[in-house]
């Protein structure tokens, strides 16, 4: 092979790999974006402490956005639905949900937080989740972050697994509703207020189990700096071959 060709294919094949590396470190910049505009506005939300109505789950103009929202109303006497796979401090668990009555609007999904699994064997909750102990027939205040449902991600299988409780693999509105009996869920959760005496172990964290704003950036940057050594390597390695 001539030393011409040598150079083009070596330049060829660094273009590529430079090309790759700094579309994957523009990628991570751009998830870290995103990511650090969804803490903003949730950050904006609590500090605001403006309350909407709940009602406002159901507006499907805000069903990506948050805002802080309290009501009156009562838990709906049906099964809880939870699901699976939830790890917190480690520690397997579930995440449990239930349907909702406010005084005012459509039934929505509240997310009472995390418990851990009592038997692996069966993935269900205590039994005492399972019948809403302390949940159901009752009035009450409840005030929390409006939110989107957590990110389905891979979608494999059924979501739904009736029972006493109803097991999730991953939260879909049109799914729930449909087991409920309902024509259709707002696309929004309620994420309960940590300091309520209502529900399990829980946070407003709405990034969990994810990368932050800053791993994306460090990412970010090992990848232009990969695209940056690949161009230098090929840039020496010329000057090297043109000097013999």
């Amino acid at each position: 092979m001539s030393p011409r060709l040598t150079r083009i294919v070596g330049w060829s094949a660094a273009a590529v790999l430079i090309v790759a590396f700094a579309s994957l470190g523009q990628w991570q910049l751009s998830r870290m974006s995103q990511k650090q505009a969804t803490l903003d506005a949730v950050a904006a939300t609590l500090a605001s402490g403006d309350a909407v109505p709940l009602a406002a789950a159901a507006d499907p103009a805000r069903a990506r956005s948050y805002d802080w929202s309290a009501g009156r109303g009562r838990f709906v006497d049906r099964a809880a639905f939870v699901l699976d796979n939830q790890i917190r401090a480690g520690i397997p668990g579930l995440r449990v949900y239930r349907l909702f009555a406010p005084e005012a609007g459509p039934p929505l999904l509240v997310d009472l937080g995390w418990t851990a699994l009592v038997d692996r064997g069966t993935r269900l909750p205590d039994a005492a989740i399972v019948r809403g102990d302390g949940l159901l027939g009752r009035d009450l205040e409840l005030r929390g972050l409006l939110a989107p449902p957590p990110s389905p991600g891979l979608a494999l299988g059924p979501a739904l697994v009736p029972g006493d409780a109803v097991l999730m693999t991953r939260v879909e509105p049109a799914a729930i509703a449909a087991e409920a009996g309902l024509d259709a869920l707002p696309p929004r959760v309620l994420r309960l207020d940590p300091a309520l005496d209502v529900g399990y172990q829980r946070d407003l964290d709405v990034l969990p189990n994810t990368l932050s704003p800053d791993k994306h950036l460090g990412y970010a940057v090992q990848w232009f700096g990969l695209a940056a050594a690949v161009f230098v390597i090929a840039l020496v390695l010329t000057i090297r071959n043109r000097r013999r």
